[in-house]
């Protein structure tokens, strides 16, 4: 259900800056219809709530060496709380996962992991994820191409 506090002037906010996060304050509240001073009080109470989580660079995965992603289905064995919350800690403490998801189906974890080449793959999995000792089966899926990523947020549920 749609939060009421964001109203048509902060989904702009969010879109636009969805879509660049490098916009200047001014930039903003030109593309949102608002003066500089309103813009940045609007866009410090949507970080401050929580609907801005973070700004970062996008980088290019094979441009700076990481050419390889593989989706990882992850059944464990065991699912007494205090194991999976360990569990749940060592995965997001490896560099290597860029996203963990748990999931219902087959696995109980999703991970999308990156890589330079199948080399360094086999040396994550053997040497880091099957060593944990809750994980009963390890499903690896190698992706061939990647025709999406890192979309914006469709916000389009949110508006009146």
């Amino acid at each position: 259900m749609p939060n009421p506090d964001l109203d048509a002037i902060d989904r702009r906010i969010v879109t636009t800056l969805q879509a660049d996060g490098r916009l200047t304050n001014v930039e903003l509240a030109e593309r949102v219809g608002l003066s500089p001073s309103p813009c940045l009080r609007r866009v410090k109470r949507l970080e401050r709530e929580g609907y801005i989580g973070a700004y970062r660079a996008m980088l290019g995965r094979e441009r700076v060496g990481l050419g390889l992603t593989v989706f990882i289905g992850v059944r464990i064995g065991n699912h007494a709380d205090e194991r999976c919350d360990d569990f749940e800690g060592q995965l997001v403490a490896m560099p290597e996962i860029v996203a963990c998801h748990m999931v219902s189906g087959e696995a109980d974890y999703l991970l999308e992991v990156v890589v330079p080449d199948l080399q360094h793959y086999q040396r994550f999995l053997v040497g880091k994820l099957l060593n944990l000792p809750v994980i009963r089966e390890v499903r690896s899926n190698i992706a061939i191409q990647t025709l999406k990523s890192g979309a914006p947020l469709p916000l389009s549920h949110l508006e009146s």
